[in-house]
């Protein structure tokens, strides 16, 4: 049976995730607020940050934007796209 948690983001009952997906106290704050939905909609957001702005998630400075947009994006209203970003076909 799969766990259930109140998303702060979608602010309702979802499916919870499986296990904490970052070290520390972000990791279980996400693990014990963020629904599934959530998540997959922050990975396409990180996806879309790192491509766009050719951040590298092994450099200490890029991982420390990426958890500060994370952080903003899960419980902050929104993440902002990059300059001049243009969605492509289909979104």
């Amino acid at each position: 049976m799969s766990r259930t948690v109140f998303c702060e983001k979608h602010q309702r009952e979802t499916q919870g995730l499986d296990f904490a997906p970052w070290p520390g106290a972000l990791g279980r704050r996400i693990f014990d607020h963020i629904g599934r939905e959530a998540w997959a909609e922050w990975q396409a957001q990180q996806t879309m940050l790192i491509n766009e702005n050719r951040l590298s998630p092994l450099d200490p400075k890029h991982r420390a934007i990426l958890e500060a947009e994370m952080e903003k994006f899960l419980f902050g209203g929104g993440s902002e796209k990059p300059p001049g970003y243009v969605a492509p076909d289909g979104d």
